[in-house]
């Protein structure tokens, strides 16, 4: 299997920030080659070369054994190259065949008028390569994530693509859909056609890739086979630590002092739901997708009002009629999607982290900002927050960033019991690790954390207990050392 593509020696420099040096990578015709990394290893400005959206400051792109500059995107997709986005965006008011076709629609004669016919016919023979059972006259509106994700896929093959770049492709599908995926994914490889795929999730990676690149700021460490790694070695080429070190246990004996109590709850998806939360305990939440844990959390966090049970925060019964009324019993919340419930993306991070303390910033009705900034600067050196200046959009933060800032957020309410919904979905090593040492940091001070992961390595390496839901119901309750990933899954699926 010969080289499709090669980056040779690539620099790339922006005011102040040396992004990309001597990079060189080559990826072979019909393979998956995984890019890894942090955030702010030089991903993203490697893909953005390769997709014509920058040029490098040194260096070259060899594609089929041409070297070429790509003046633009559109450039770039002339020659072969396409992009899917993790971030899409689709025309929703417009057909699957008009976006797929989006701006090279056949036309009737000299009329100008689309020739609606011939263009579903061909978006027909587009979705049929990849196994797609859509109809081109459906409105994107009207399909799921992932199935907007492969119309992407199957732009990008009505574009001739040689090479598809595929930036967190699973992060907003189920495992089903991602298996649906994976087969596409197996089908352009059979054309010919190479896919770079950038992932945080290294299951994906193992499961999917043929070589595997690792970056850290701005250069190569180094690709090998995915056969040749494992998930140690290769967090030791993003971060240089084990994984041992990643998922240090804490060695903190529990106070066996209770916070959270819950008894009988029910709701819509639900049922007869009991366990307890003890001061300084990290408790993990284990389960399938709609097994309930999250439901469950925003039952207590009072997001969702239960038909019966009973709540007992530290032996007084409460009634959790609103988030309000939660963070009044000192219980704090991070929802797992951070940009539609957790952020306002387009507001500050100051904004951002002190929304739900403003009571305890203000004189009267009026905000102190002058205390506002101080508490700002000193959360984002906790927590280490990099954005230039508390005034600074969320939006333009990397995802480990915003996610600090949510977790400070719901830490400035001053809570003792602390939920975390995937905490760490769709963001690199490192912040995982600094994510991991701060709720090790806050058990040990005495909160109670409730942790809700998909993730089992997650789960195992940092919950003192663990409770499986399956199908609404607590199937098991594991302690300390009957925390492993086989008797997980045996409780979460039986």
């Amino acid at each position: 299997m010969g080289d499709l593509l090669e980056l040779r020696n690539i620099s790339k420099s922006f005011p102040g920030v040396r992004a990309l040096e001597g990079v060189s990578i080559k990826v072979a015709s019909g393979s998956v080659h995984a890019l890894m990394g942090e955030n702010g290893a030089g991903k993203s400005t490697l893909m953005k070369i390769l997709n014509g959206i920058h040029r490098p400051d040194e260096g070259s792109v060899i594609l089929e054994g041409r070297e070429r500059v790509f003046s633009g995107v559109r450039d770039a997709m002339e020659a072969g190259v396409s992009m899917i986005h993790q971030e899409l965006m689709p025309l929703p008011e417009l057909t699957v065949a008009e976006n797929i076709f989006l701006g090279k629609e056949p036309v009737l004669g000299r009329t100008g008028f689309v020739d609606f016919r011939k263009l579903n016919a061909r978006a027909s023979i587009v979705l049929e390569r990849i196994g797609l059972d859509i109809p081109p006259e459906r409105r994107m509106k009207e399909l799921s994530i992932a199935q907007m994700q492969m119309i992407e896929i199957a732009k990008a093959i009505s574009n001739d693509a040689k090479v598809i770049i595929m930036d967190e492709p699973t992060s907003a599908i189920t495992s089903r859909e991602v298996d649906v995926l994976f087969g596409i994914i197996g089908q352009l490889k059979a054309d010919g056609i190479s896919v770079i795929y950038i992932s945080h999730k290294m299951d994906e990676v193992f499961r999917i890739a043929d070589t595997i690149t690792v970056m850290r700021d701005g250069r190569v460490v180094g690709t090998r086979r995915a056969e040749e790694l494992d998930n140690d070695e290769l967090i030791s080429m993003m971060v240089g630590r084990s994984l041992n070190a990643l998922f240090k246990k804490r060695v903190t004996a529990l106070s066996g002092e209770r916070l959270l109590k819950v008894e009988g709850l029910e709701g819509d998806h639900f049922t007869d739901v009991h366990f307890e939360l003890y001061k300084g305990e990290i408790l993990g939440f284990a389960g399938l997708m709609g097994s309930g844990r999250t439901e469950i959390a925003n039952a207590v966090f009072g997001l969702e009002r239960p038909h019966a049970g009973r709540i007992t925060v530290e032996g007084k019964t409460c009634d959790m009629g609103s988030p309000r009324q939660a963070m009044d019993h000192g219980i704090a919340m991070v929802n797992e999607d951070r940009k539609m419930n957790g952020l306002v993306l387009t507001s500050s991070v100051a904004e951002n982290m002190t929304l739900s303390s403003l009571t305890d910033l203000s004189t009267w009705i009026f905000v102190d900002h002058a205390r506002e900034t101080e508490v700002v600067k000193r959360e984002m050196l906790r927590y280490r927050i990099s954005a230039p200046e508390a005034g600074s959009k969320v939006v333009n933060l990397s995802g480990g960033n915003q996610q600090k800032v949510a977790i400070a957020k719901a830490l400035l309410t001053k809570p003792r019991i602390l939920i975390l919904d995937e905490p760490t979905r769709g963001i690199d090593i490192g912040a995982k690790a600094e994510i991991y040492s701060m709720m090790r940091e806050l058990a040990d001070s005495g909160m109670g954390i409730i942790l809700i992961s998909s993730e089992l390595p997650e789960i195992i390496g940092i919950c003192d207990r663990v409770i499986v839901m399956n199908k609404g119901r607590v199937s098991a309750e594991l302690p300390g050392e009957g925390i492993d990933e086989e008797t997980i899954l045996r409780h979460a699926m039986v």
